[in-house]
């Protein structure tokens, strides 16, 4: 089974919400406020070559799908499975998307199978447990990597403590 990496741009204030875009106060933070630094990207391309799925919560599937599908700079993660964690979703509408090889997982139970790799695409998740990544389980990390670039960007990598 393979690790979930997970991926969030915060700033120091707090802002999580739409780095790059999207519908929030915010948006596009990380283009309009952080001097572009091609070396602090570089572990985006670390995650495209190691990635063999995408799992997307509703709002980040709703958002990236209009978009990704037309970038040529995500031309790998737009060939992967993608699978939409999401209850209000239906899979008519992920399909209706557009973006290729996009899968509605709307129970805990599917997360759980494709852990397993009771998908049918083959597709495993290791660290898909008992609840999405953010349901308030308290969970012990351990830095396993740091960097700090010139335009401020800080690199914080961590592993689940086992």
């Amino acid at each position: 089974m393979r690790p979930i990496v997970i991926t969030e741009f915060i700033s120091l204030d707090g802002v999580v919400e739409a780095p790059g875009g999207g519908n929030h106060e915010h948006a596009g933070w990380t283009f309009e406020d952080v001097e572009f630094d091609p070396a602090a990207y570089e572990i985006k391309g670390r995650e495209q070559q190691d990635a063999a799925a995408l799992l997307l919560g509703r709002v980040s599937f709703e958002e990236f799908a209009p978009v990704w599908p037309s970038m040529d700079e995500f031309a790998t993660y737009n060939a992967l499975p993608k699978f939409v964690v999401s209850t209000s979703l239906t899979q008519d509408a992920v399909t209706a998307s557009g973006w290729a090889h996009s899968h509605l997982l709307t129970t805990l139970d599917d997360v759980r199978k494709l852990r397993d790799g009771a998908h049918g695409d083959g597709s495993r998740f290791s660290d898909v447990t008992d609840g999405p990544v953010d349901d308030g389980i308290k969970t012990r990390l351990t830095l396993v990597e740091s960097q700090q670039f010139a335009n401020g960007i800080n690199l914080a990598v961590f592993d689940v403590a086992r």
